[in-house]
């Protein structure tokens, strides 16, 4: 087949098929939206919202006061709204009673706010990964079905045209069978330098900062954009990128999760404070096909052609590569068939497609219908990272049991499925 016709094709089946989260008009409902975690993400999420023109900003959280400033004058150049400050997401959410709560916060933050949001009434958007924890993220799914309302995660590429279409041609058989998985990021981070522990700047309240996580000690290191490198508050590069692209490869496989999980990582290379594993490898092994991931952050492989981020599909047929700045392309195992690529379509700032993910969430409201970013996407995505994490901490395989959402004979390993809060806090469930 030419590839023009290919293409063609593909975009016309994918079109089809996801009709409705981009098709649709919009009704003219305004939705009282407050963005909880006022970074720079927290921000890219409000202002395609804004875009929208069917949110009303009623008031923008934050328990760092300088991050906070900062995102008020950016919104108040988008939009007439005038939106109120809290500190307190408690307090935000009880005063302003809203329809839509955007939850960009650190990822220990995630299960607590989500939950309170939707038993106030609220749908929200949340942030991947959605929890810290494995039993976090069961407590979020249960409040979201619980209260009927719409919890849609920041899956942007699941919403992507060459995401889409790289769907398309997978499920299509164009690739053969697949038997092999790999996803993997690669980057060039150096060794780093050790951070230097200090008091916490002016206007940020670092003891309701840690929250529910340990009381560490601040550096500059952790807030406001290294906390992802803090098992403390996060899950590393596995927790960080990993759910973005399990979520592609459990989109197109119909096996729910693995059955066994095992991990290798090394913690101790950089210099730096951060204690997340610099290089690990995970293998995931599912009913029909091996899934392994990798990641480092000491080199971007030079020596390899092509995107250092992705996910690699290898079939009967050839090879396809879906990345995210490049598209995707196929690379046939016969040599002599054209190799078919697809550019990728992405927005800017960052390269994202956050604006489709609105369009679904916006029309998921009034209908009750689930998003195509479900929470249920989510939590399958989160928990293969947060289990390929345990795994590698306890230093064996494990096997779980996605039905009774447990780890088999393994009650050591089960204890790891949620941690202890520090007072006041209280764990969700």
């Amino acid at each position: 087949m030419k590839r023009r016709v290919f293409l063609q094709q593909a975009s016309m089946a994918s079109a089809a098929v996801f009709a409705q989260p981009y098709l649709i008009p919009f009704k003219p409902s305004k939705y009282k939206t407050v963005l909880i975690g006022s970074g720079w993400w927290g921000l890219n999420i409000l202002r395609e919202g804004i875009r929208t023109g069917q949110i009303e900003v009623a008031a923008l959280c934050d328990v760092d006061d300088n991050q906070l400033t900062k995102c008020k004058a950016e919104v108040d150049k988008l939009t007439n709204d005038r939106p109120k400050t809290y500190n307190d997401f408690r307090e935000c959410i009880q005063k302003e009673k809203p329809d839509i709560v955007i939850n960009a916060t650190p990822d220990h933050w995630h299960a607590l706010i989500a939950i309170e949001a939707m038993k106030n009434g609220a749908h929200v958007f949340l942030e991947k990964p959605i929890s810290h924890t494995v039993k976090e993220g069961t407590a979020i799914e249960k409040a979201a079905r619980d209260n009927q309302r719409v919890c849609i995660v920041d899956f942007h590429r699941r919403y992507s045209p060459h995401n889409v279409s790289a769907q398309e041609f997978l499920k299509s058989g164009k690739a053969g069978k697949i038997y092999k998985v790999k996803a993997f990021v690669h980057y060039n981070q150096g060794l780093g330098k050790k951070e230097e522990e200090m008091a916490p700047p002016k206007g940020l309240d670092w003891n309701f900062w840690c929250g529910p996580a340990p009381l560490v000690n601040y550096n500059p290191g952790i807030h406001p954009r290294g906390f992802r490198h803090y098992m403390q508050f996060a899950n590393g590069n596995l927790g960080d990128w990993g759910p973005h692209w399990f979520d592609q490869i459990l989109w197109w496989t119909d096996e729910i999760m693995p059955k066994k999980i095992y991990s290798a990582e090394k913690s101790d290379i950089r210099l730096s404070l951060a204690n997340a594993p610099e290089e690990q490898t995970v293998v995931y092994e599912f009913e029909s096909f091996i899934l392994s991931w990798e990641h480092t952050l000491l080199s971007n492989h030079p020596e390899r052609q092509g995107e250092n981020v992705g996910v690699y599909f290898y079939g009967s047929e050839g090879v396809l590569h879906l990345g995210w700045l490049k598209g995707w392309t196929f690379y046939p195992n016969d040599t002599k068939k054209e190799i078919l690529r697809e550019a990728a379509q992405l927005n800017d700032p960052d390269q994202q497609n956050i604006s489709l993910v609105w369009k679904d969430f916006l029309e998921c409201i009034p209908t009750g219908k689930n998003p195509h970013a479900d929470i249920s996407h989510g939590r399958h995505a989160t928990n293969m990272a947060l289990l390929g994490n345990l795994s590698a901490k306890l230093g064996r395989s494990i096997e779980w049991n996605h039905e009774k959402d447990l780890i088999v004979n393994d009650k050591e390993a089960n204890r790891g499925l949620e941690r202890e809060y520090r007072a006041p806090w209280k764990y969700p469930g």
